[in-house]
């Protein structure tokens, strides 16, 4: 069992960041990160957040993160921002023998603030438009879910979206299930029924995705493009851009004031039913 006492980790906040290039996160892809709005000096969803570096650092044999100290540098870092988007990412620092893990990592945690995206409001209120990507996504269940820094599939995604014409795109995997958008999770309603692509060879369970599972009964399956397409009505969302309705996939639009109606009666309902 690893001493905890002997545990360090090193928070860099400089702009810009300075990384060593023996970092084993530069190397190897060695670390993992999540992104948040920060809203008048707070982080939405924090908690969510920090259980999912928590996930992380355990599944990916990481030492425990000191958060007592993390929080309290986020804290005076985000205090005077009313609306930006906060980056905690951490790698396991410098150390071991090519691909080998140091015995004692130092680990270097980089905090950034940057402006927020000011494109989705417009999404929101016209819907977005998605193609499907012609890059599909490798079945790896060890990695499943977490939000490691082994990010080339989507750099790859964002490339081929470059000639497509689409707000975004879906993405599928080499079974040809739906399992995410470029940067967001997905999920459609049928019949007063909520369902989600199941997340378990591939793809991130974020962390909007995992609120939304505490309001509403959302069922996780291997969801195929057509069935998407036969839905009453399809969201994406994450913990920056929060939900926002589909109006198209390739050709089959869908309209965007009735999904809204549907999933706004659904969140009153069950609101409903947890008083």
């Amino acid at each position: 069992m690893q001493n905890k006492q002997l545990i360090q980790q090193k928070i860099i906040t400089e702009q810009p960041s300075v990384v060593s290039s023996r970092d084993r996160g530069i190397n190897y892809g060695d670390g993992f990160f999540t992104t948040a709005k920060i809203v008048d000096g707070n982080v939405e969803h924090w908690s969510l957040h920090r259980a999912r570096l928590s996930e992380c650092a355990s599944r990916l044999a990481f030492p425990e993160i000191e958060f007592i100290e993390l929080e309290a540098v986020i804290s005076q870092l985000i205090a005077t921002q009313k609306c930006a988007v906060l980056k905690v990412l951490v790698t396991r620092g410098e150390g071991g023998r090519g691909y080998g893990l140091p015995e004692q990592p130092l680990l270097n945690i980089v905090l950034s603030v940057v402006d927020f995206p000011s494109h989705y409001e417009a999404l929101g209120s016209k819907g977005l438009s998605l193609a499907v990507s012609p890059i599909k996504l490798a079945s790896q269940p060890l990695f499943a879910g977490l939000k490691t820094l082994n990010r080339l599939e989507q750099v790859m995604i964002k490339q081929a979206m470059q000639r497509q014409d689409s707000d975004d795109v879906l993405v599928l995997d080499y079974q040809n299930n739906v399992i995410e958008t470029s940067a967001a999770n997905v999920f459609a309603i049928k019949g007063g029924r909520v369902f989600t692509p199941l997340l378990n060879e591939c793809g991130i369970k974020g962390v909007y995705l995992q609120s939304l599972c505490a309001k509403l009964p959302i069922e996780f399956m291997n969801l195929t493009l057509e069935q998407l397409k036969q839905m009453d009505a399809v969201f994406v969302c994450n913990s920056l851009m929060g939900v926002l309705p589909v109006k198209e996939i390739d050709t089959v639009c869908f309209d965007i004031n009735k999904s809204s109606n549907v999933l706004s009666g659904l969140m009153a309902k069950e609101f409903a039913c947890l008083r």
